[in-house]
């Protein structure tokens, strides 16, 4: 297997609802909103920093669509009830309600990156955090992007392990007062979730100069341009 099926294979798939409703990633889409001027990335970084900076999440992966947009990628350790990541998203919801976030997203048919759109020859890609307001007005990439440097993107990316799921869906219910779903047992925050201080260095939303992005591309051997691979040396 090469190393962007194994990527995928150990973050997201099998994609959507296994056997008795039980999901292993959920695929978060942020459309183009008409006059929003890059509002949908807006949107997309408010969750993804409350994911890791208020909850202590891993992070996630972020990729554009070839459609437009972006889509935010949250991989689960283990499958889990598909009632428990609605949930998660219902209360993320009701925290955030200005970003549209909804429940149905669990187990939508979103494909995985990197595909190639017929209908308008653009490809979906996962993309460099530190670049995504960039393509806040493109529709996916014009080339297909290079394999290697989409496993590079997604290497150093863990998924969400059953415990930091049921802590961070206490501290939701906590701080809007619900119950939880019936196949979710009682658990109590944890102290790292509860009380994670400053600003983590892998936040979304946390400034990243174009020198800082040429560096990490560069040393994943990744041109920033996404289209080919930097000779070793």
């Amino acid at each position: 297997m090469d190393n962007l099926n194994l990527q995928l294979t150990r973050l997201y798939e099998p994609l959507g609802f296994m056997a008795g409703e039980r999901v292993r990633s959920i695929a978060i889409p942020f459309r183009k909103i008409a006059g929003g001027e890059g509002r949908h990335w807006e949107n997309l970084c408010v969750l993804a920093n409350a994911l890791q900076g208020e909850l202590g999440l891993p992070a996630p992966a972020v990729s554009v669509a070839s459609t437009g947009g972006y889509v935010l990628w949250l991989s689960l350790e283990t499958p889990v009830a598909a009632g428990l990541a609605r949930e998660l998203l219902a209360l993320l919801a009701l925290a955030h309600p200005d970003i549209g976030l909804s429940p149905d997203a669990v187990g939508a048919a979103i494909e995985l990156p990197p595909r190639l759109d017929p209908a308008n020859g653009k490809w979906s890609a996962f993309i460099h955090p530190g670049m995504g307001a960039s393509f806040a007005d493109e529709s996916g990439l014009d080339m297909a992007p290079p394999a290697a440097g989409q496993a590079a993107f997604l290497e150093g990316l863990q998924g969400i392990g059953e415990q930091q799921l049921h802590d961070a869906l206490a501290i939701l219910r906590q701080a809007h007062a619900t119950t939880p779903v019936a196949a979710a047992p009682a658990a109590a925050p944890s102290v790292r979730a509860a009380t994670t201080p400053g600003i983590p260095d892998d936040l979304l939303l946390k400034d990243a100069t174009l020198e800082d992005i040429v560096r990490f591309l560069h040393a994943k051997r990744i041109e920033p341009s996404f289209r080919h691979l930097l000779p070793p040396g």
